[in-house]
């Protein structure tokens, strides 16, 4: 009986090119179909594309695999959840009219087997970033979304696919360094919420790193890491909540 639940993030499907995307596709395929006999849930925490804009009549090339397989989960009964992600909050409600996937704008709370868990992409939480907090509400404003909609699909796709790639390079290795306890802003953000209410799994994905740490109160904060470097994902089985590396990296995980 289906009872596990899989979380994970941070596909970046597109980039860096055509040929890379297709062979990281091709692995979350595998990966689906391993888990889908014991899979009764699946959370996908954001940026499952590089870039992504939900067109009235126009749907992105590409990506084919994974929506399908998607689809075919979602109709043998697995429960799935979207939440957005810095590089594709221009979501509309494609994922629930064709593949019966709730989207989710912002953090949310679930419980599962008496176990409170937050989960969210993790973009523009805790403190500083403040030019990229800007620029997200810049972005999540309607008026902006509505004027990027009405450029020809070529043109507002083609600076899109621009912008990630400049944000890419911006963002050089740092992706890849833990800060610190007292520097990692969503390890702040996960003790500002604990001050005022308990919960037993902070899950988040952005950061690029694959991070299981112990908070107070047996609390843990988990970074899903991404599929491009580490191919990580957690499994919760009704007790315990891992973080596992798909490609064997698990030497990789940054534990406390």
């Amino acid at each position: 009986m289906a009872s596990k639940i899989y979380f994970l993030s941070d596909f970046h499907l597109g980039a860096p090119d055509h040929a890379s995307s297709l062979e990281r596709e091709k692995i979350l395929v595998q990966f689906f179909d391993k888990i889908k006999s014991d899979a009764a849930e699946i959370f996908l925490v954001g940026d499952m594309f590089d870039f992504w804009y939900e067109y009235r009549k126009v749907v992105p090339k590409g990506y084919v695999r994974l929506l399908g397989k998607l689809g075919e989960l979602s109709d043998a009964g697995v429960r799935m959840h979207f939440f957005v992600g810095n590089h594709d909050m221009w979501m509309r409600d494609y994922f629930n009219k064709e593949l019966n996937i709730p989207v989710y704008f912002k953090p949310e709370e679930f419980e599962r087997n008496g176990k409170k868990f937050l989960i969210g992409h993790g973009d523009g939480l805790g403190p500083g970033d403040h030019g990229y907090k800007r620029l997200k509400k810049l972005f999540r404003n309607p008026v902006s979304k509505w004027l990027f909609g009405i450029l020809p699909p070529v043109t507002g796709m083609g600076i899109a696919n621009y912008m990630s790639r400049r944000s890419r390079a911006q963002t050089g290795s740092t992706e890849e360094t833990f800060l610190g306890e007292d520097k990692e802003w969503l390890l702040i953000y996960c003790k500002e919420v604990l001050a005022k209410k308990k919960i037993d799994f902070f899950v988040f994905g952005h950061r690029h790193l694959a991070i299981d740490y112990r908070l107070s109160g047996g609390t843990r904060y988990i970074n899903l890491g991404d599929w491009i470097h580490y191919y990580t994902y957690a499994v919760f089985d009704g007790e315990k909540l891992e973080l596992k590396s798909y490609k064997g990296k698990d030497n990789k995980i940054i534990r406390n």
